[in-house]
This record gives C-alpha cells, structure tokens and sequence, in this order.
C-alpha cells in the first residue's frame, strides 16, 4: 500500500493507493488500516476495485454493517444479503433542490453527523461514487478535534457541557441557525416529514466529547438541531449559533473530488462532513456502507408518557 497525507497542511486524514482485496485477507494490513482511521479520520482508498462487494469487504475492516434507522432510505439491493447496509443516494424529482451564491444545487446538505436523530451514533460511513457528476457533487470533510483546538476559549467554555436536542426534522425552512447567508430554497423534499418525525422521539448528543486518547471534539450540527436539553428558547439558539459561528471561523474543511475508483471512509464520531450538492440537471449516484460503533452518549428525550410519569 501507499500511504500519504490527505493534502499538505491538513493535521487530519490519509490517502492509500492500491489496497487489493486479496491485501484485505492480511491481518497486519487490516490492524494497520484500523490505526490509520482512529489516528488520522479520514481514509481516501484510492484506484480500489469499483464494486459494491469491493466496498463491503473494507467498510468491514472497520467493523460491523448497520442498516440505515429509515426505512423508506434507497437500497442498493434489498434483495442481496450480501450488500446488507448499502444505501443508494441519488439525484431525482423527489429531492431538494437549494440555491447557493445563485447557483440551484441538488442533493446539498450542510456541516453534519450522520443520525444526530438518534440515540446511537454510527461509528463510520464509506462512500463510493457510482455516477459523477461534472458541474459539482464535491464532498467536504472536517476535523472536530481541529475545530476544538482552534476555537476561541471563551466559546469553548460556553459548548463544553451542553446537550444538544435533534430530531428528524430535515425540512431547511425548519432549521434556525447555520445555513449560507446566501441559502434559498427552490424545491423541497417531496417526502411525508411530518410523518417521519413523529416516527421518532427526539435525540440528545453532547457538543463536545472526549475521545479515549484524551482529545475533545466539537461534534454539533445545526441540521435538525431542536435547541437544548432544558431550553428551546431564543436565547438557547442565540447561544448554538454563536458557537457554531465560532467553528465555522476556524474550520480547515477537505472537499473531495470523486473518481469512479475511490472510497472513502470517515469517523463519524469525530469528523464532520458536507454535501456540497451539484447541478440538478446532472444525475449522480452514490453508494453508502454504515458502520456499527459502541458509542454511549447520546440518548432519546424521556417525556412523562414515555417514562410512566403521572
């Protein structure tokens, strides 16, 4: 294999070229990808196999496959029980389409985690894209750990100990902080979201966490973001969107340029990550693996009726 920074000056991330599936079988090369990933973030495997079988056996290396919480998500083959957790993401008429700086974009999503929704934190992702587009379809990667070195402390005070409150609530006309100042949006999700967010009780994830090797991570997201634990007031956005502000000042973000033979994987428990969406007259595809982790701090919100409470 040949291992290499992800880009000249970023403290996160790795590149590896010519991982064979042969190589897989080698538990030497498996514990050393295993490294690789919790010390750096964020793989880009490049000129790897182009399959789905191909993304399977690395997402495994990394752990488990877990199937996406929503159901009505696109399977690449519901029928195959060998690509068990691999969702397709697509362009189509059913999906949003923004307008940023002027430009309509299709399939953008801003700064996330994945399943904030949740109460269990996917421990990583691995994209592969099928069908490119060539007017955009760019995906941006970022460091927590970085943005928390980097940002002031007088706001990272402020972050340190909150609880953050998400439900499924995707809707960008919902959302109360962090969109583009220059953000429209021209078409909406043609999906039943009311339904969807009943579906499910509200999340709780901390802003702030501490990996095992002692570093802390700024992990919060405005996307479906429903305020604080004890606090749904004005002043509780007021406070995440100073903070989110203040990450935003000090991100260094990657933004990956998609060949038909990458895959990358990234840390969803410390990594931050963009759709930067393309041109919605383009089609464009790709395929996603979910990979299970231990994590044990987020929770769903307890109301009297949930808990038994008079």
């Amino acid at each position: 294999m040949d291992i290499r920074a992800l880009e000249e000056g970023l403290p996160f991330g790795a590149r590896v070229g010519g991982l064979t599936a042969g190589q897989l079988q080698d538990e030497d090369i498996r514990a050393r990808l295993q490294q690789l990933f919790e010390d750096r973030g964020v793989i880009v495997f490049e000129d790897v196999e182009p399959t789905a079988q191909m993304q399977v056996a690395v997402s495994t290396v990394f752990g488990p496959l877990k199937d996406h919480p929503v159901n009505t998500v696109a399977r690449a083959d519901r029928d195959d029980s060998a690509l068990t957790g691999v969702i397709e993401i697509a362009t189509g008429d059913e999906k949003c389409v923004v307008e940023i700086d002027g430009k309509p974009l299709i399939t953008w999503q801003p700064w996330h985690f994945d399943h904030a929704y949740n109460d269990e934190l996917n421990r990583a992702g691995v994209l592969r894209s099928i069908k490119i587009a060539k007017d955009g379809g760019k995906t941006g990667f970022a460091d927590g750990a970085q943005i928390w070195r980097d940002m002031d402390p007088a706001i990272r005070a402020k972050a340190e100990t909150l609880e953050v409150l998400y439900n499924l609530d995707l809707r960008y006309t919902h959302q109360k902080f962090g969109l583009p100042k220059t953000f429209r949006e021209l078409r909406p999700h043609d999906i039943d979201m009311e339904a969807m967010i009943a579906s499910k009780p509200r999340s709780i994830h901390p802003a702030v966490w501490t990996r095992d090797s002692g570093e802390k991570v700024f992990h919060m997201t405005p996307y479906g973001c429903q305020g604080l634990v004890g606090d749904e007031s004005p002043a509780a956005f007021a406070l995440l969107s100073e903070i989110w502000d203040e990450a935003m000042r000090v991100i260094k973000p990657y933004y990956h340029q998609w060949h038909a033979t990458d895959m990358v994987i990234w840390d969803n428990w410390r990594v931050l990550h963009e759709a930067c969406g393309c041109n919605p007259n383009e089609e464009r595809i790709v395929h996603r693996t979910t990979i299970k982790g231990d994590y044990g701090l987020g929770r769903f919100e307890t109301t009297p009726e949930l808990s038994g409470a008079a």
